[in-house]
Protein backbone atom coordinates (compact mmCIF):
# COMPACT_ATOMS: atom_id res chain seq x y z
CA UNK A 1 0.00 0.00 0.00
CA UNK A 2 1.30 3.49 -0.71
CA UNK A 3 2.50 6.10 2.02
CA UNK A 4 -0.53 7.88 3.35
CA UNK A 5 0.19 10.92 6.17
CA UNK A 6 -2.32 11.04 8.59
CA UNK A 7 -3.21 11.58 11.98
CA UNK A 8 -3.97 8.79 14.25
CA UNK A 9 -6.87 8.72 16.59
CA UNK A 10 -8.87 6.56 18.52
CA UNK A 11 -12.96 7.53 19.23
CA UNK A 12 -13.98 6.42 22.29
CA UNK A 13 -17.65 6.34 23.28
CA UNK A 14 -16.62 5.48 27.25
CA UNK A 15 -18.72 2.06 27.69
CA UNK A 16 -17.32 -0.72 29.31
CA UNK A 17 -18.50 -3.41 32.10
CA UNK A 18 -18.07 -1.77 35.17
CA UNK A 19 -18.95 0.57 38.09
CA UNK A 20 -18.58 4.75 37.04
CA UNK A 21 -15.95 5.99 39.06
CA UNK A 22 -13.88 2.69 37.68
CA UNK A 23 -14.95 3.03 33.72
CA UNK A 24 -13.98 6.86 33.99
CA UNK A 25 -10.57 6.33 35.67
CA UNK A 26 -10.16 3.40 33.34
CA UNK A 27 -10.34 5.49 30.30
CA UNK A 28 -8.10 8.15 31.72
CA UNK A 29 -5.57 5.65 31.69
CA UNK A 30 -6.32 4.27 28.14
CA UNK A 31 -5.89 7.60 26.57
CA UNK A 32 -2.72 7.81 28.82
CA UNK A 33 -1.73 4.30 27.55
CA UNK A 34 -2.82 5.89 23.46
CA UNK A 35 -0.53 8.60 23.94
CA UNK A 36 2.51 6.42 25.00
CA UNK A 37 1.99 3.96 22.04
CA UNK A 38 2.13 7.03 19.99
CA UNK A 39 -1.21 8.18 19.01
CA UNK A 40 -2.07 11.61 17.56
CA UNK A 41 -5.20 12.23 19.57
CA UNK A 42 -8.26 10.66 21.41
CA UNK A 43 -11.31 11.42 20.73
CA UNK A 44 -15.04 11.07 22.91
CA UNK A 45 -18.36 10.52 21.98
CA UNK A 46 -21.21 12.60 23.27
CA UNK A 47 -23.86 9.98 24.96
CA UNK A 48 -26.70 11.71 26.82
CA UNK A 49 -28.88 9.49 29.73
CA UNK A 50 -26.43 6.61 28.98
CA UNK A 51 -24.32 4.74 31.82
CA UNK A 52 -22.08 3.51 29.36
CA UNK A 53 -21.80 0.04 31.11
CA UNK A 54 -24.31 -1.87 28.28
CA UNK A 55 -23.65 0.17 25.45
CA UNK A 56 -23.61 3.65 24.55
CA UNK A 57 -21.09 5.78 26.54
CA UNK A 58 -21.05 7.68 29.89
CA UNK A 59 -19.71 10.83 28.05
CA UNK A 60 -22.64 13.61 28.64
CA UNK A 61 -19.57 15.69 29.59
CA UNK A 62 -17.46 15.27 27.28
CA UNK A 63 -14.92 18.49 27.93
CA UNK A 64 -15.14 17.96 31.18
CA UNK A 65 -13.46 14.44 30.50
CA UNK A 66 -11.10 15.57 28.42
CA UNK A 67 -9.65 17.95 30.88
CA UNK A 68 -9.09 15.14 33.53
CA UNK A 69 -6.88 13.39 30.17
CA UNK A 70 -5.34 17.15 29.42
CA UNK A 71 -4.07 17.11 33.16
CA UNK A 72 -2.46 13.46 32.42
CA UNK A 73 -0.86 13.68 28.75
CA UNK A 74 1.60 16.25 27.20
CA UNK A 75 1.13 15.47 23.13
CA UNK A 76 -2.20 13.91 22.39
CA UNK A 77 -4.40 15.89 20.69
CA UNK A 78 -8.46 15.75 22.53
CA UNK A 79 -10.90 15.75 20.34
CA UNK A 80 -15.18 15.71 20.48
CA UNK A 81 -16.93 13.46 18.29
CA UNK A 82 -19.44 15.26 18.33
CA UNK A 83 -21.32 17.75 20.78
CA UNK A 84 -24.45 17.89 20.17
CA UNK A 85 -25.16 21.89 19.41
CA UNK A 86 -28.56 22.40 19.03
CA UNK A 87 -28.59 21.45 22.44
CA UNK A 88 -25.87 23.45 24.05
CA UNK A 89 -26.04 27.06 24.96
CA UNK A 90 -23.28 28.11 22.34
CA UNK A 91 -21.46 31.14 24.65
CA UNK A 92 -21.26 28.45 27.29
CA UNK A 93 -19.35 25.70 24.73
CA UNK A 94 -17.48 28.47 23.05
CA UNK A 95 -15.71 29.42 26.85
CA UNK A 96 -15.99 25.78 28.11
CA UNK A 97 -13.96 24.67 24.88
CA UNK A 98 -11.20 27.67 24.99
CA UNK A 99 -10.75 27.33 28.79
CA UNK A 100 -10.13 23.38 27.61
CA UNK A 101 -7.90 24.39 24.94
CA UNK A 102 -5.77 26.74 26.91
CA UNK A 103 -5.11 24.58 29.72
CA UNK A 104 -4.31 21.38 27.24
CA UNK A 105 -1.73 23.81 25.22
CA UNK A 106 -4.10 24.37 22.09
CA UNK A 107 -4.87 20.36 22.06
CA UNK A 108 -8.66 20.49 21.01
CA UNK A 109 -9.98 19.67 18.49
CA UNK A 110 -14.19 20.10 18.96
CA UNK A 111 -16.36 18.16 16.62
CA UNK A 112 -20.01 19.44 16.94
CA UNK A 113 -22.90 18.08 15.03
CA UNK A 114 -26.60 18.37 14.82
CA UNK A 115 -27.54 15.55 16.60
CA UNK A 116 -30.62 13.32 16.49
CA UNK A 117 -32.92 11.13 19.00
CA UNK A 118 -36.76 12.53 19.72
CA UNK A 119 -36.40 11.91 23.47
CA UNK A 120 -33.03 13.58 23.87
CA UNK A 121 -34.05 16.83 22.18
CA UNK A 122 -37.81 16.78 24.24
CA UNK A 123 -35.21 16.35 27.81
CA UNK A 124 -34.10 20.03 26.85
CA UNK A 125 -36.80 21.54 25.57
CA UNK A 126 -35.56 21.62 22.05
CA UNK A 127 -38.16 21.28 19.16
CA UNK A 128 -36.47 18.08 16.79
CA UNK A 129 -37.35 20.39 13.97
CA UNK A 130 -35.34 23.30 14.18
CA UNK A 131 -31.92 21.21 14.72
CA UNK A 132 -30.38 22.29 11.52
CA UNK A 133 -31.69 25.59 12.28
CA UNK A 134 -29.96 26.05 15.49
CA UNK A 135 -26.46 24.31 14.38
CA UNK A 136 -25.84 27.60 11.78
CA UNK A 137 -26.44 29.75 14.31
CA UNK A 138 -24.52 28.29 16.77
CA UNK A 139 -21.76 27.42 14.45
CA UNK A 140 -21.81 30.83 13.35
CA UNK A 141 -21.50 32.26 17.28
CA UNK A 142 -18.21 29.72 17.77
CA UNK A 143 -16.96 31.62 14.88
CA UNK A 144 -17.56 34.84 15.98
CA UNK A 145 -16.16 34.13 18.99
CA UNK A 146 -12.99 32.23 18.62
CA UNK A 147 -12.46 35.28 16.07
CA UNK A 148 -12.79 37.90 18.53
CA UNK A 149 -15.86 39.66 17.60
CA UNK A 150 -18.66 41.09 19.58
CA UNK A 151 -20.91 37.90 20.35
CA UNK A 152 -24.18 40.36 20.23
CA UNK A 153 -23.88 44.13 18.05
CA UNK A 154 -22.12 45.76 20.19
CA UNK A 155 -21.60 43.35 23.10
CA UNK A 156 -18.89 41.89 24.60
CA UNK A 157 -16.16 39.37 23.29
CA UNK A 158 -15.56 36.18 24.56
CA UNK A 159 -13.33 35.49 27.47
CA UNK A 160 -10.87 33.33 27.49
CA UNK A 161 -9.64 33.81 24.12
CA UNK A 162 -8.46 30.85 21.94
CA UNK A 163 -8.26 32.26 18.67
CA UNK A 164 -6.74 28.81 17.17
CA UNK A 165 -9.57 27.15 18.30
CA UNK A 166 -11.17 28.49 15.01
CA UNK A 167 -9.94 26.33 12.44
CA UNK A 168 -9.91 23.44 14.43
CA UNK A 169 -14.19 22.94 14.51
CA UNK A 170 -14.98 19.83 13.17
CA UNK A 171 -18.58 18.85 11.84
CA UNK A 172 -20.05 15.40 11.78
CA UNK A 173 -22.17 14.90 8.81
CA UNK A 174 -24.49 12.53 7.49
CA UNK A 175 -25.63 13.56 4.20
CA UNK A 176 -24.40 15.38 0.66
CA UNK A 177 -25.86 18.59 1.86
CA UNK A 178 -24.26 17.94 4.94
CA UNK A 179 -20.95 18.70 3.54
CA UNK A 180 -22.06 21.60 1.59
CA UNK A 181 -22.98 23.16 5.10
CA UNK A 182 -19.50 22.00 6.63
CA UNK A 183 -17.42 23.23 3.59
CA UNK A 184 -19.40 26.75 3.39
CA UNK A 185 -18.92 26.90 7.49
CA UNK A 186 -15.23 26.47 6.56
CA UNK A 187 -15.44 23.62 9.32
CA UNK A 188 -13.32 20.33 9.21
CA UNK A 189 -15.30 17.12 8.17
CA UNK A 190 -15.95 14.08 10.38
CA UNK A 191 -17.44 10.81 8.31
CA UNK A 192 -19.71 8.35 11.19
CA UNK A 193 -18.64 5.20 11.28
CA UNK A 194 -21.29 3.59 9.30
CA UNK A 195 -23.81 5.31 7.09
CA UNK A 196 -27.08 3.84 7.90
CA UNK A 197 -30.73 3.41 6.08
CA UNK A 198 -28.39 2.33 2.81
CA UNK A 199 -27.86 -0.53 0.88
CA UNK A 200 -24.83 0.08 -0.25
CA UNK A 201 -21.49 -0.15 1.60
CA UNK A 202 -20.92 2.98 3.67
CA UNK A 203 -17.66 4.39 2.30
CA UNK A 204 -19.53 4.25 -1.24
CA UNK A 205 -21.81 6.28 0.14
CA UNK A 206 -19.94 8.52 1.79
CA UNK A 207 -17.24 9.09 -1.06
CA UNK A 208 -19.39 11.60 -2.74
CA UNK A 209 -20.23 13.75 0.36
CA UNK A 210 -16.58 14.18 1.18
CA UNK A 211 -15.60 14.77 -2.69
CA UNK A 212 -18.72 17.21 -2.83
CA UNK A 213 -17.07 18.72 0.43
CA UNK A 214 -13.78 19.05 -1.06
CA UNK A 215 -14.98 20.61 -3.90
CA UNK A 216 -17.51 23.36 -2.11
CA UNK A 217 -14.07 23.97 0.21
CA UNK A 218 -12.22 24.68 -3.04
CA UNK A 219 -14.86 27.40 -3.94
CA UNK A 220 -15.24 29.00 -0.96
CA UNK A 221 -13.13 32.27 -1.11
CA UNK A 222 -13.22 32.53 3.31
CA UNK A 223 -11.32 29.29 3.08
CA UNK A 224 -8.32 30.79 0.91
CA UNK A 225 -4.60 29.65 2.30
CA UNK A 226 -6.57 27.42 4.32
CA UNK A 227 -6.19 23.27 3.90
CA UNK A 228 -9.30 21.11 4.58
CA UNK A 229 -9.32 18.61 6.98
CA UNK A 230 -11.24 15.23 6.78
CA UNK A 231 -11.71 12.86 9.70
CA UNK A 232 -12.72 9.04 8.90
CA UNK A 233 -14.52 7.30 11.86
CA UNK A 234 -14.32 3.18 11.75
CA UNK A 235 -14.50 0.71 13.59
CA UNK A 236 -11.20 -1.12 13.68
CA UNK A 237 -10.55 -4.01 15.74
CA UNK A 238 -7.21 -6.08 14.84
CA UNK A 239 -7.15 -9.56 17.39
CA UNK A 240 -5.28 -12.72 17.26
CA UNK A 241 -7.85 -14.02 14.68
CA UNK A 242 -11.41 -12.99 13.57
CA UNK A 243 -12.99 -15.91 15.53
CA UNK A 244 -11.44 -14.11 18.65
CA UNK A 245 -12.68 -10.01 17.32
CA UNK A 246 -16.18 -11.64 16.50
CA UNK A 247 -16.11 -12.98 19.57
CA UNK A 248 -14.93 -9.34 21.51
CA UNK A 249 -17.48 -7.58 19.67
CA UNK A 250 -20.63 -9.75 19.27
CA UNK A 251 -22.32 -8.62 22.35
CA UNK A 252 -22.29 -4.87 22.29
CA UNK A 253 -22.81 -5.28 18.14
CA UNK A 254 -26.33 -7.76 18.34
CA UNK A 255 -27.95 -5.58 21.16
CA UNK A 256 -26.60 -2.20 18.82
CA UNK A 257 -28.51 -4.42 15.84
CA UNK A 258 -31.69 -4.61 17.58
CA UNK A 259 -31.87 -1.13 18.18
CA UNK A 260 -31.10 -0.74 14.43
CA UNK A 261 -33.94 -2.83 13.51
CA UNK A 262 -36.25 -1.49 15.69
CA UNK A 263 -36.20 1.86 13.82
CA UNK A 264 -36.28 0.45 10.89
CA UNK A 265 -32.76 1.18 9.76
CA UNK A 266 -31.64 -2.77 9.48
CA UNK A 267 -33.79 -5.42 8.69
CA UNK A 268 -34.31 -8.58 11.26
CA UNK A 269 -32.48 -11.65 10.67
CA UNK A 270 -28.86 -11.00 10.22
CA UNK A 271 -26.18 -12.83 10.87
CA UNK A 272 -23.16 -11.59 12.95
CA UNK A 273 -21.23 -11.16 9.68
CA UNK A 274 -24.24 -9.60 7.94
CA UNK A 275 -24.66 -6.85 11.11
CA UNK A 276 -21.13 -6.20 11.40
CA UNK A 277 -20.51 -5.31 7.71
CA UNK A 278 -23.79 -3.06 8.02
CA UNK A 279 -21.63 -1.28 10.46
CA UNK A 280 -18.44 -1.08 8.40
CA UNK A 281 -16.41 -2.95 10.28
CA UNK A 282 -12.92 -4.10 10.18
CA UNK A 283 -11.75 -6.58 12.07
CA UNK A 284 -10.18 -10.01 12.29
CA UNK A 285 -5.53 -10.83 12.45
CA UNK A 286 -3.56 -7.57 11.50
CA UNK A 287 -3.02 -8.30 8.00
CA UNK A 288 -6.65 -9.12 7.48
CA UNK A 289 -7.34 -5.80 8.75
CA UNK A 290 -4.80 -4.16 6.60
CA UNK A 291 -6.43 -6.13 3.53
CA UNK A 292 -9.84 -5.12 4.64
CA UNK A 293 -9.00 -1.45 4.85
CA UNK A 294 -6.85 -1.60 1.49
CA UNK A 295 -10.81 -1.32 -0.20
CA UNK A 296 -12.03 1.21 1.57
CA UNK A 297 -13.12 4.23 -0.61
CA UNK A 298 -12.58 7.18 1.66
CA UNK A 299 -9.67 6.29 2.92
CA UNK A 300 -7.31 7.93 0.64
CA UNK A 301 -8.99 11.24 1.55
CA UNK A 302 -8.64 10.87 5.14
CA UNK A 303 -6.11 13.51 6.98
CA UNK A 304 -7.37 12.10 10.00
CA UNK A 305 -8.39 8.40 11.51
CA UNK A 306 -10.76 7.76 14.28
CA UNK A 307 -10.71 3.82 14.90
CA UNK A 308 -13.34 2.75 17.46
CA UNK A 309 -14.80 -0.68 18.58
CA UNK A 310 -18.56 0.56 19.32
CA UNK A 311 -21.51 -0.71 19.44
CA UNK A 312 -18.68 -3.98 20.70
CA UNK A 313 -18.17 -3.29 24.23
CA UNK A 314 -14.77 -5.09 25.07
CA UNK A 315 -13.03 -4.92 28.32
CA UNK A 316 -10.86 -2.48 28.76
CA UNK A 317 -7.56 -4.45 28.54
CA UNK A 318 -9.08 -5.74 25.04
CA UNK A 319 -9.45 -2.76 24.22
CA UNK A 320 -5.69 -1.31 25.10
CA UNK A 321 -4.35 -4.93 23.20
CA UNK A 322 -6.46 -3.85 20.28
CA UNK A 323 -5.08 -0.08 20.01
CA UNK A 324 -1.42 -1.92 20.93
CA UNK A 325 -1.93 -4.01 17.20
CA UNK A 326 -3.18 -0.56 15.61
CA UNK A 327 -0.51 1.42 16.93
CA UNK A 328 2.18 -1.60 16.30
CA UNK A 329 0.49 -3.25 12.72
CA UNK A 330 -2.07 -1.53 11.22
CA UNK A 331 -1.78 1.75 10.80
CA UNK A 332 2.03 1.39 9.95
CA UNK A 333 0.98 -0.59 7.21
CA UNK A 334 -1.18 2.42 5.91
CA UNK A 335 1.75 4.75 6.08
CA UNK A 336 1.53 6.15 9.57
CA UNK A 337 5.13 6.38 11.78
CA UNK A 338 4.33 6.85 15.50
CA UNK A 339 6.03 9.04 17.69
CA UNK A 340 7.20 6.80 20.54
CA UNK A 341 10.75 4.72 21.53
CA UNK A 342 9.86 1.51 22.13
CA UNK A 343 6.11 -0.49 23.13
CA UNK A 344 5.14 1.23 26.77
CA UNK A 345 3.78 -1.51 29.58
CA UNK A 346 0.18 -1.65 29.83
CA UNK A 347 -0.78 0.35 32.75
CA UNK A 348 -2.16 -1.62 36.01
CA UNK A 349 -5.47 0.19 36.06
CA UNK A 350 -5.88 -1.26 32.71
CA UNK A 351 -4.65 -4.57 33.52
CA UNK A 352 -6.77 -4.74 36.58
CA UNK A 353 -9.92 -3.10 34.41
Amino acid sequence: MSEHRFRLGFLSHLEAHTDLPHLYRSFIELFCYAEQLGFDAGWVAQHHFEDGRHGPGAGASPLTFLTAVAENTTRLRLGTAVITLPLESPIRLAEDAATLDLISGGRLELGIGSGNGAKNFEAFGVPLEERRERTTERINLLYRAYAGEPLTEGGPILQPQSPGLRDRIWQGIFSHQGAHYAAAAGSNLLLNRAAYGYSERTDLVQRPWADAYLEAWAHNPANAGRKPRIGLSRLIYPAKDKQTAKAHLQAGVEQAARKMVEAGRFPAGLSLDDTLARFHAFYGSPDEVIEQLSDEQCLPLATDILCQVNPGVPDIDQIARTLELIATKVAPALGWKPELASLPEIPELLRAG
